[in-house]
């Protein structure tokens, strides 16, 4: 179907009926390649939002994991797949033993000998707590391996302020936020008090019983007095990551297209 489709598109600019540029367009669209019955991946994604396909783990079976880790790998110089426990990457690694783990995070990937950052711009990622680690690393990881220069700083949470405030010059340097705290959430409108640059807030599931698996942080930061703050949804760091990153992306399309204006 995908086939006969760009076919029809090839044909009707060959026949001036569709402008190239909006051919491309269409193009994008058509670029995915299905998996048996479960599974289609979305080959031009990369083109189409700056960032590639990425596998959810959680619900997949090793065997459609492998599958599908096989056909992206000859795709995208980067392939993810986020939410991977111990268990299951012990057996996705005998049947792809180049594969890599990020353990803290639950990402395993296939990368380049070396990842280096491809895009200008920082993001640095706080934490509250050491609990809260897991759902900062899975942002670290994925910002890192998307090509992005990553700044970590961990445990300086509200309960003790000294911590943050001695490090005012990590949040005075970085380009985007990204604050990740669970029990009351406080931390993400502390640092948008002190910030010049865009705060994303990521409330985790950590806390004593009141905290509803992370809805009081949740709430906290929809709150927040603090302007400049978006919140994503309960422990998804990934999600913080991608918006981290297409916040430096935009910034750097916007400095591109002044200085292309400034010179004509």
């Amino acid at each position: 179907m995908m086939s006969e489709s760009l076919q029809d598109l090839l044909t009707a600019v060959a026949a001036g009926e569709l402008a190239p540029d909006r051919a491309l367009l269409k193009i994008q669209s058509l670029g995915y390649e299905s998996i048996d019955e479960f599974a289609k991946i979305d080959l031009s994604r990369q083109q189409r939002t700056g960032f590639p396909e990425v596998i959810w783990g959680l619900g997949k079976t090793p065997a459609q994991i492998v599958r599908i880790i096989e056909v992206m790998r000859r795709q995208q110089s980067v392939v993810m797949a986020t939410r991977i426990t111990p268990a299951v990457f012990a057996e996705l690694q005998q049947q792809i033993p180049d594969l890599i783990y990020y353990q803290m995070a639950q990402i395993c990937a296939l990368t380049p000998p070396q990842v280096s950052p491809l895009h200008p711009g920082k993001i640095t990622i706080l934490t509250a707590g050491t609990a809260d680690l897991p759902v900062a690393e899975e942002a670290a990881c994925t910002a890192t391996l998307c090509g992005f220069e990553v700044v970590r700083l961990w445990d300086v949470g509200v309960a003790g302020i000294h911590r943050l405030l001695s490090n005012r010059h990590v949040i005075d340097d970085a380009d985007v936020l990204i604050v990740v705290a669970g029990m009351e959430g406080a931390l993400p409108s502390v640092v948008a008090g002190l910030a010049d640059c865009p705060v994303i807030a990521v409330p985790t599931s950590i806390g004593y019983g009141a905290s509803f698996g992370g809805i009081a942080p949740l709430l906290t930061m929809l709150n927040s007095c603090a302007a400049g703050v978006g919140v994503v949804n309960i422990d998804n760091g990934f999600g913080a990551a991608i918006l981290a990153g297409q916040i430096l992306r935009s910034a750097a399309k916007i400095g591109s297209k002044s200085q292309s204006a400034n010179l004509k």
